[in-house]
C-alpha cells in the first residue's frame, strides 16, 4: 500500500503498510475524513514522521489521540498550531520546562521546533472525528504505533522515551530498557498534575543529562 509518510520512515516500517490490518485501517480513515470534520488535517496525519525522520529520533513522547477541536491538532501529540491557545496540559508541561530548566513559558504551543530537534511526538491513535475523543481507538492505529516503538527499540541506541501516564506506560512495554533510557511519570492533564504525579518529575533535563552523556545534542526545550 503506497502510504505518504517520509522516506526514511516508509523504508524502516515498509511490512505493515501491507498487513491486513493497516489495509482496513487506510479505507476507514479515509471513510471517516468523508464523512464527518476530523483532524488533524488529512495531510498532517503523519506529521509526527515528516518533522523527525528515523534515523534523526533522539527523545519519544507519547500522547493518547489528537485534540478533537477545530484548528488545534497538527500531528503531534500535545501540540497546537501556532495562535491556538495552549490546553491545559501543555500549560503544564511548560510550567515544569519553566522550574526544570528555568525557561520562559513560548509565545506558542506548536511543538515543531521540538521535532526538528529529533523528538518524536507520537499519538497512539493518529487521528479523531471533531469533539469526539477516541473516536478512532481500536481500528488499527495502536498496532501500528507498537510497531513503529519496537522498530525504534530494537534498531537504535540510547533514545529517551518519556513515558506519561497510565497508557503511555503500557505503550512502553515494547521499549528494551538494557538499550534506551525510559522516564514515567503522571499525565501532564490537571487531573493528574494537580494530585502531585507531574510536576518536579525534571523528565527535561534528565533527558538532556542523558543524550550528553551519550555525547548527543542536548534539546532545545
Amino acid at each position: 500500500m503506497n502510504v505518504n509518510i517520509e522516506a526514511s520512515w516508509k523504508h524502516a516500517l515498509a511490512g505493515e503498510f501491507e498487513k491486513p490490518y493497516f489495509e482496513s485501517l487506510i479505507p476507514f480513515v479515509k471513510q471517516q475524513y468523508t464523512q464527518y470534520a476530523c483532524y488533524p488535517p488529512g495531510k498532517q496525519i503523519f506529521s509526527a514522521f515528516d518533522h523527525c525522520p528515523f534515523d534523526k529520533v533522539e527523545v519519544v513522547i507519547l500522547g493518547q489521540d489528537p485534540y478533537h477541536g477545530p484548528g488545534q491538532a497538527n500531528g503531534l501529540c500535545f501540540s497546537v498550531n501556532d495562535g491556538i491557545p495552549m490546553p491545559p496540559s501543555l500549560q503544564n508541561i511548560f510550567r515544569e520546562i519553566q522550574a526544570d530548566l528555568n525557561k520562559p513559558f513560548p509565545p506558542t504551543g506548536n511543538l515543531e521546533r521540538w521535532a526538528d530537534q529529533g523528538v518524536l511526538l507520537l499519538n497512539a491513535v493518529l487521528t479523531v472525528r471533531q469533539g469526539e475523543a477516541n473516536s478512532h481507538q481500536g481500528k488499527g492505529w495502536e498496532i501500528f504505533t507498537d510497531a513503529v516503538i519496537q522498530k525504534i527499540s530494537e534498531e537504535k541506541e540510547n533514545v529517551v522515551f518519556l513515558l506519561w501516564g497510565g497508557p503511555a506506560k503500557k505503550k512502553g512495554a515494547k521499549v528494551d530498557r538494557s538499550r534506551h533510557l525510559v522516564l514515567e511519570s503522571g499525565h501532564p492533564s490537571p487531573l493528574s498534575a494537580n494530585k502531585g504525579h507531574w510536576f518536579g518529575n525534571r523528565h527535561f533535563s534528565r533527558a538532556n543529562a542523558f543524550l550528553a552523556e551519550k555525547g548527543k545534542k542536548q534539546i532545545e526545550w
